[in-house]
């Protein structure tokens, strides 16, 4: 297992919005590696409680703006986070859009109900994301969003239909946007990650599965969260200047 890497002031200055940030996923990994390196967070989940747990474990290594419950497939709710975290921080520098929801069915067996309810929060909770932080940032004149993908954005896996696809959208979407917002200095990318492993995947993915997941990397093991969340420090800073519409896999898959 590597060691943690030392923060190294990346985000200095900075405030920084992070969804789906309460919990052991890359949403907390994310929002505590950029209070480390030196920004300002704001806070966001569906979960009150564990949102405000978060916000606490944060606090004791950086400077947590404001948290802020939401609902991202709810626009009300999603207005009332940015409105919040703008007025907090002062003006917005990076969202980072991590909600998603994910789970197995195989397509003959799936119903409406559960492929609507992942792409409501994965693909169409990320839109409105989106859409509220180009609305922020692209008057200022800059600003940096970052969108979750997968690595099943590209490759098959049985089961994950609903997941797949929102995730592909997401990644489309992506590109899409950084050609809106380029002109007006905003930049749009995201990040795609292979096989994180956490709390909630072991809930919703049998052992046998992750086992074999497992295996497909080239390292035998999962990613942490917070490996991810480097990648996404990486983004969020000005050594990304040249980057935008750009799907960063972070893998260690082997064919």
């Amino acid at each position: 297992m590597p060691e943690y890497v030392a923060p190294h002031g990346l985000l200095d200055g900075k405030s920084v919005l992070v969804t789906a940030a309460a919990g052991a996923g890359i949403g907390f990994a994310t929002a505590k590696r950029c209070a480390e390196e030196g920004a300002s967070v704001v806070l966001s989940d569906k979960h009150e409680r564990r949102l405000a747990e978060a916000a606490d474990r944060i606090a004791e290594v950086g400077k947590v703006a404001c948290s802020i419950p939401c609902d991202v497939t709810r626009e009300d709710d999603v207005q009332a986070l940015f409105r919040g975290a703008i007025e907090a921080t002062g003006g917005l520098d990076v969202a980072v859009n991590n909600a998603g929801l994910g789970g197995t069915a195989d397509i003959v067996d799936m119903t409406d109900e559960q492929w609507n309810v992942v792409l409501d929060v994965s693909l169409n909770g990320t839109f409105r994301c989106t859409r509220a932080a180009l609305k922020h940032m692209i008057p200022r004149g800059s600003g940096v969003i970052i969108n979750l993908g997968s690595i099943l954005g590209w490759r098959a896996q049985a089961g994950q239909a609903h997941y797949a696809a929102a995730k592909a959208a997401v990644m489309a979407l992506t590109r899409a946007a950084a050609m809106e917002a380029a002109p007006h200095g905003v930049r749009v990318n995201c990040v795609a990650p292979s096989f994180a492993e956490t709390p909630f995947l072991a809930k919703v993915v049998a052992e046998e599965t992750l086992q074999e997941l497992r295996g497909r990397e080239a390292f035998g093991r999962a990613a942490e969260p917070w490996e991810v969340a480097n990648v996404i420090v990486f983004l969020a800073s000005d050594y990304s200047s040249y980057m935008t519409g750009e799907v960063v896999s972070v893998s260690a898959q082997h064919p």
